[in-house]
């Protein structure tokens, strides 16, 4: 699915299921240029959906108010928050409350459990690849996975392939990785399957494609 019409229909359902008016009336305005960009450039290119992703997620404060979350990642009971920082309003132009502010609700949020990956807008425009490992880097700290000790090595580094991919992957791409051949990819993929750690999405024979059981 192309990526404007995913973000409509992931948009839609959000304001459809939000019964608070305040983050309701929020993500009707929509979502800001560096939020959407993000999202479109990073985003949806390394993840490829927006499940357990929710925009302009509002939190309470320590003084009994309410702050908003450009991007809350809350898969099962983690909650993981990434902040789109604008260069001039964040780093360039910023004025000392404004400054206070912004690390006094960093603690709060630390405080109460979550995880705050900060994304400089600059970033998004000129190194989208190194945001991309670092957004499948910070997924795989809500989705990890403990490696069975009585794998092989080449079995464990496909687990961890498969858990930063977040995606069905070929034995080509993992071939690649391990770099050995395709056909002692599949191998290792056939054993995994058995083991019930990996299963096969779609395809027949060799255009098999698998996936990480989570």
């Amino acid at each position: 699915m192309k990526f404007e019409q995913a973000f409509e229909h992931f948009m839609h359902s959000q304001i459809i299921a939000e019964t608070t008016v305040r983050r309701r009336e929020r993500l009707e305005k929509g979502l800001g240029h560096g939020e959407k960009e993000f999202l479109r450039t990073i985003w949806y290119p390394a993840v490829g959906h927006f499940e357990h992703l929710y925009p302009e997620w509002e939190v309470s404060d320590f003084a009994n108010g309410y702050r908003y979350l450009d991007l809350a990642y809350m898969p099962g009971e983690a909650k993981g928050a990434i902040e789109i920082q604008g260069y001039g309003s964040h780093a360039r132009d910023i004025e000392v409350w404004r400054f206070k502010d912004l690390c006094i609700r960093h603690c709060h949020l630390a405080l109460d459990g979550w995880m705050v990956m900060p994304i400089a807008y600059p970033s998004i425009i000129e190194t989208p690849k190194q945001c991309q490992q670092l957004i499948l880097s910070f997924i795989g700290k809500f989705i990890s996975l403990d490696v069975p000790e009585k794998l092989s090595c080449l079995e464990s580094e496909t687990l961890r392939f498969a858990r930063r991919l977040l995606r069905p992957f070929t034995p080509t791409e993992l071939s690649a990785h391990l770099r050995v051949s395709t056909r002692h990819a599949r191998t290792l993929l056939h054993s995994l399957v058995d083991k019930q750690l990996v299963f096969v999405v779609d395809g027949q024979a060799r255009g098999r494609t698998y996936k990480l059981h989570f």
